[in-house]
């Protein structure tokens, strides 16, 4: 299994909550500026956490009776996120960058990572200001058989100006960038091939018997369950191969540890990274860096 493209950066994690308003609650206690409510015709509604080119999406069902099931070669975006929430909450897909998803749908294919027709969708956005604004997206879909239960997409921006706002990337914990994103597998080794194609970037092995792979924008972290156990604090009984978290840059830990106290936020501090374990942030580890 070759690679599919030039590497893609990271665009958006997708993160299924059971209370999307007590997320956002959550997220913005944090310290994060968290979007208003959108809502999906398939039936799925979303708030965003947005970065200088990657976002957060806090997704959750809002009218299961619109969501499609999936069909040949046609990939059901709400039945992965119902399905995902079922088994609970956490992050459930990993979202990287195209700039053509027509292209990159085919090269999934020649690659034998996933054979589904790309899906436009398009909805109405707000501005800081109120006024309301066309954003558009192409999505490709691939499939990692070695990690059933963690989706892939990529996905085509057509309207990027409506879509990115410096405005919406102020955030009072000083969060400036999406860095890492976590999966946590039995064999990280295992997963080198989809990974490599996926991305279109090199994976490197860690000394901790896990994967590394260099984005664009952000890295990839494949990690055993017992390394997840000590990076993220938190501990795994699932056998199949999950997300479990990501990781934000910050320019100071000292707002940051004032405000997770004032709070009663659980945390660890272990040397330049604060950890707010899975088990207290809606099943999705989240940790701070400094940078």
């Amino acid at each position: 299994m070759t690679t599919t493209s030039e590497p893609r950066g990271l665009d958006h994690l997708v993160i299924g909550v059971a209370d999307l308003d007590a997320a956002g609650a959550f997220y913005a206690d944090l310290g994060f500026r968290v979007g208003a409510r959108n809502r999906h015709p398939w039936g799925t509604e979303n708030r965003i956490v947005q970065f200088p080119g990657a976002f957060l999406e806090l997704i959750t069902v809002g009218d299961p009776t619109l969501i499609p099931p999936h069909a040949p070669r046609q990939f059901s975006f709400g039945a992965f996120v119902r399905d995902a929430l079922a088994r609970g909450e956490g992050m459930s897909m990993l979202v990287l960058e195209s700039r053509d998803s027509t292209d990159d749908a085919e090269g999934f294919r020649s690659a034998g990572i996933g054979d589904f027709e790309p899906f436009f969708f398009e909805r109405q956005a707000r501005r800081p200001d109120g006024s309301e604004v066309r954003v558009a997206f192409s999505l490709a879909f691939a499939e990692n058989r070695t990690a059933p239960e963690c989706g892939f997409f990529v996905c085509q921006q057509h309207e990027p100006q409506n879509f990115w706002n410096p405005a919406f990337q102020q955030h009072e914990n000083g969060a400036s960038g999406l860095s890492t994103v976590f999966l946590v597998a039995q064999e990280p080794a295992a997963q080198t091939a989809f990974l490599s194609a996926f991305s279109g970037a090199e994976s490197f092995a860690t000394p901790e018997g896990g994967l590394r792979l260099p984005l664009p924008r952000g890295r990839l972290e494949v990690l055993t369950p017992g390394a997840a156990e000590t990076v993220l604090d938190g501990e795994s009984r699932r056998q199949q191969a999950h997300f479990a978290g990501f990781a934000v840059t910050v320019p100071d830990f000292e707002p940051l540890r004032q405000r997770l106290l004032e709070r009663g936020i659980a945390h660890r501090q272990e040397g330049a990274r604060f950890v707010v374990p899975g088990s207290a942030a809606f099943g999705c580890a989240i940790i701070f860096e400094r940078g």
